[in-house]
């Protein structure tokens, strides 16, 4: 099986940076590297709607890149540090980027992510399958 790495423009340097693919595109699904929400200068912004806005954004760039949208999404893993303190308000953003059927999702709570300052990082796995969102 192939496998090719999915790099949109605006990613280009953190991923070379970090030595890392933002996507891996292998047989008929996508999968996402974890995201968190630091801003376009990488900057972590301190509040968490933000934090959470930027991490969708990012997403969206990759699935775009990919020729695919968030309806093409089949699983999502979340992971939150303080996750009470912004549950609400992740769901409630989450809703408006995804459709009907909602992809499996887990939310875990853990101590800390590997970017200083970061609430919520965002995992995903698309399909690249007709009526995936393609």
């Amino acid at each position: 099986m192939t496998k090719r790495a999915i790099v949109p423009p605006g990613l280009k340097e953190a991923a070379a940076r970090a030595r890392m693919s933002p996507a891996i595109l292998s047989g008929t699904h996508l999968f996402l590297t974890g995201v968190t929400g630091g801003d376009a200068q990488g900057i972590m912004p301190a509040e968490p709607e933000a934090q959470i806005r930027n991490a969708f954004t990012k997403i969206g760039m990759v699935l775009h890149e990919a020729g695919l949208t968030f309806e093409a999404i089949v699983e999502m893993i979340t992971y939150h540090v303080g996750l009470r303190d912004h549950f609400e308000l992740f769901d409630a953003i989450r809703l408006e980027h995804l459709a009907e059927p909602t992809p499996a999702w887990t939310a875990v709570e853990v101590a800390g992510l590997r970017r200083e300052g970061a609430v919520v990082e965002i995992r995903v796995i698309a399909s690249t399958e007709p009526g995936g969102g393609a």
